[in-house]
């Protein structure tokens, strides 16, 4: 049987009221429901800065080009970037990524607590599939393709 892993880390101080204060408003702006989904965030772009400093060091720049057009493929990064951005990327910008910050953004959904809504009940589509995770990252190239499917009642 397959042991499941977490995918974030938790901070260190429990009780540090700088943080605290921060994540409240993170999860009040991007309609979060857990303060676990900012720290999976977090964990996803200190992943991405280790994999920068580990590649500055090893100068391979074949890695460094993949690392980059990735970043660049999900929509982190502008055209023409270097390491130096990717060391750059903060939390906020993998929280704008995520599907439900995207439906918000693009006047689909008047709030993110809606936008979260139309997503777990299935109402949202990209390319034709059904995302019923609000925390999807949307890459730059399905960002056009984000249909809903929502009917309106007829009263009888």
């Amino acid at each position: 049987m397959r042991k499941i892993r977490r995918k974030y880390k938790t901070p260190i101080k429990g009780w540090d009221k700088e943080r605290i204060e921060r994540e409240r408003t993170l999860v009040k702006t991007y309609g979060l429901r857990k303060k676990r989904e900012i720290w999976r965030s977090e964990t996803v772009s200190r992943k991405f800065r280790r994999l920068a400093r580990a590649l500055a060091a090893q100068t391979d720049k074949e890695k460094e080009k993949v690392l980059v057009e990735k970043l660049i493929k999900l929509g982190l990064l502008n055209e023409g970037s270097t390491l130096d951005d990717v060391l750059s990327l903060s939390t906020e910008k993998f929280l704008e990524r995520r599907l439900q910050t995207i439906l918000v953004r693009k006047g689909i959904c008047t709030t993110p607590k809606q936008s979260r809504q139309m997503i777990v009940h299935g109402h949202v589509r990209i390319d034709g599939k059904r995302i019923v995770y609000p925390g999807y990252l949307v890459q730059k190239a399905e960002e056009d393709k984000i249909q809903t499917s929502i009917q309106k009642k007829v009263a009888a």
